[in-house]
């Protein structure tokens, strides 16, 4: 009776032995798979992240174009881009700077020979917006090199153009307009690399404040290009 005892006790610590085990089989398979579970939405949230700010920082939709530069006039230009990215342009560049009123193309289509960035926006922009352009302007890039202004008619509410490129945006706050700003603000593309986009040959005032400086005359001299 004591061995039939002893062998039925032995059974039940193998069972209870064996049922153990199989508790931490359980177990360690619930944790290894629901680690699994979590890093595999984990690498899935990181990848939707990376894969949605690429496509939303994406230049894909920048027009290129191709001008020669160089070509120094007087007189006002016709462009065929609203804002124009290059062509001819005044003798005179633009100081890079925020500005509030128009400024004339062919004193910012200079500046951009030199490297600048050229935003602008639709005068009915709400402020709000406004603000938040300048913002961005006032926080990215080289501060040296941005103007902004308003300009009639855009064909998109904001518009960024530097010499060859153009970027048609609906937001402020797009993405795309920081990246823009970084790729092509004195870019590979940039005319006169190293010129400056001030100086005291540079113009500061609006359309409204003054005209196109006339030719110079007698003794007066045309602005020499100046470098950083």
């Amino acid at each position: 009776m004591t061995k039939e005892k002893t062998q039925a006790r032995r059974e039940h610590l193998a069972k209870m032995r064996a049922e153990q085990k199989r508790k931490q089989r359980r177990a360690a398979l619930l944790i290894w798979g629901t680690g699994g579970l979590i890093i595999v939405v984990l690498v899935g949230l990181v990848g939707f992240y990376l894969v949605k700010r690429a496509q939303e920082s994406s230049l894909a939709g920048v027009s290129d174009y191709s001008y020669e530069a160089g070509q120094h006039v007087w007189t006002a230009v016709t462009y065929k881009e609203t804002p124009p990215v290059g062509g001819q342009h005044n003798n005179y560049w633009q100081q890079c700077a925020i500005y509030d009123k128009p400024i004339h193309n062919e004193h910012a289509v200079h500046s951009l020979e030199h490297g600048a960035v050229w935003i602008t926006y639709r005068p009915d922009l709400p402020k709000a917006q406004i603000d938040k352009l300048k913002d961005v302007a006032t926080s990215t890039g080289q501060q040296d090199y941005m103007l902004v202004s308003p300009y009639p008619d855009l064909p998109s509410p904001v518009v960024a153009s530097t010499w060859g490129h153009q970027l048609k945006l609906t937001d402020p706050a797009d993405p795309k307009l920081v990246a823009f700003i970084k790729k092509y603000q004195n870019g590979a593309d940039t005319p006169e690399p190293g010129a400056v986009c001030g100086g005291p040959d540079a113009i500061t005032t609006t359309a409204d404040q003054a005209p196109l400086p006339p030719e110079p005359t007698g003794n007066q001299q045309a602005p020499m290009e100046q470098t950083k």
